[in-house]
């Protein structure tokens, strides 16, 4: 909370393992014609998949150490099923991200959340490694968000800092 008692608010990813959705689509952005293919659960999604939709929202909560936190998150709900001839392109999601943007404001620095199904299965959360061509395709692979204790993994990141800047490799402590 800053001295004004509001919330402050955090942009970037809380899971160093997560990309934004600008960081996917400026990796998209170089390779527009190559087809983009998902891949969670140890499978590919089908190549017919359809971004069913696309949601982005404001958030606002205490963690389990009733500290307040402020996010801003972009949902993309893929459809796994084979609905279409051809596979999706970099360049058509891009474009379905970018008329999204033409109505919502979108947070390029957001944290970018998938919703999959393949209609049958309940809708599961994941998040987004970055894109690889593997062979002539954009491969991203998607896993499962987990759940995370926001107070540790401040605490946790402290301990990671003090002990790169003050550990035996460094010959002096940088604090």
């Amino acid at each position: 909370m800053n001295a004004l008692g509001n919330v402050n608010v955090v942009s970037a990813p809380v899971d160093g393992d997560d990309i934004t959705i600008g960081e996917l689509l400026e990796a998209l952005g170089r390779h527009p014609s190559s087809p983009l293919t998902f891949r969670y659960e140890g499978r590919v999604l089908r190549k017919g998949y359809h971004v069913t939709e696309v949601k982005a929202g404001n958030f606002a909560g205490l963690d389990c150490g009733a500290n307040p936190e402020a996010w801003t998150e972009i949902f993309v709900q893929l459809w796994d099923v084979d609905d279409a001839p051809d596979q999706m392109t970099a360049r058509k999601f891009a474009a379905i991200i970018g008329k999204v943007a033409d109505h919502l404001s979108l947070d390029r620095s957001a944290r970018l959340t998938f919703e999959v199904s393949d209609g049958v299965q309940p809708m599961q959360l994941h998040r987004a490694a970055a894109p690889v061509m593997d062979r002539e395709e954009i491969v991203v692979e998607l896993s499962p968000r987990p759940a995370s204790c926001k107070p540790r993994d401040r605490w946790l990141a402290e301990q990671q800092a003090a002990s790169a800047c003050c550990g035996p490799a460094s010959s002096q402590c940088c604090r």
